[in-house]
């Protein structure tokens, strides 16, 4: 069977940007850690270039990669508009496991769950591998990923949620964006499914299914993951604003460098 994960930003591209318009609570984030290893940077996953473009704004020399087309076809749209940013900015289209980058990085990101989309430990591991690969020997990785604590313990009543509305700009229709979910605790994986119901100017309705699975990790397998690959924890956040982890936090955002005895 097919993972459904390497066609969901293909059925998802023309929806992206405008659900996400109003997430920009990880910029300031991004910017700060930018600030402080300079460049040049891997954005992991960079779709349509949401960070990647706010940070070449900002006269980074920024590299995306994402395995879905459509995503950067948009990006590179984005960038059409922008001269000043071309000589800062390359789309890479592929896997991160077997992509041809450069390497030396300074700061590479795996920015919003996008890290979960690895979705058993050996496919994690590999991405690790080939991150810590990537990586500038003094340079930083950060893995932006949910509490694990907090959603596994919640309980998952297979009900459909309503989680916006949002207006798709190319046709000019309403989009109700819902989801249904479940839970593996087991394998420490939700199953969601993600309803588009893009309303026509007949009121017709079109809808339009997009399954994506999603594999949380806890803290002490992330240093697990991270020791055995070369890598070691430095910080972990609980929230964008740079707050320590704790229990309770909405986030665990890892900042890892590779390990003392394994730079070369």
């Amino acid at each position: 069977m097919t993972n459904p994960n390497a066609i969901f930003y293909d059925t998802i591209a023309r929806f992206y940007d405008a659900e996400n318009a109003e997430f920009t609570e990880d910029l300031a984030l991004y910017s700060l850690l930018a600030e402080e290893t300079g460049g040049p940077v891997l954005d992991v996953g960079c779709g349509t270039g949401r960070v990647m473009l706010h940070l070449a704004q900002g006269g980074l020399r920024v590299v995306g990669v994402d395995r879905s087309e459509p995503m950067l076809e948009r990006g590179r749209r984005k960038l059409a508009v922008m001269p000043d940013l071309k000589p800062l900015v390359s789309f890479v289209h592929g896997d991160i496991r077997t992509a041809e980058l450069p390497r030396g990085f300074k700061l590479i990101f795996v920015p919003y769950n996008t890290f979960m989309q690895f979705t058993d430990q050996a496919d994690q591991l590999a991405a690790l591998r080939c991150l810590r690969g990537l990586l500038d020997d003094d340079g930083l990785l950060v893995l932006d990923l949910p509490n694990a604590s907090e959603v596994i313990s919640t309980q998952d009543d297979g009900a459909i949620v309503l989680e916006r509305s949002f207006i798709e700009p190319e046709s000019g229709h309403l989009v109700m964006q819902q989801s249904v979910s479940a839970l593996d605790r087991a394998e420490q994986q939700l199953h969601i499914t993600w309803i588009y119901d893009e309303i026509g100017d007949n009121g017709a309705v079109q809808r339009t299914l997009a399954p994506l699975v999603l594999r949380y990790i806890f803290p002490g397998e992330m240093d697990l993951l991270l020791a055995a690959t070369g890598l070691h924890r430095v910080e972990t956040y609980g929230d964008y604003t740079g707050e320590p982890f704790e229990g309770d936090s909405p986030r665990m955002i890892v900042a890892a460098k590779p390990a003392p005895e394994l730079r070369s």
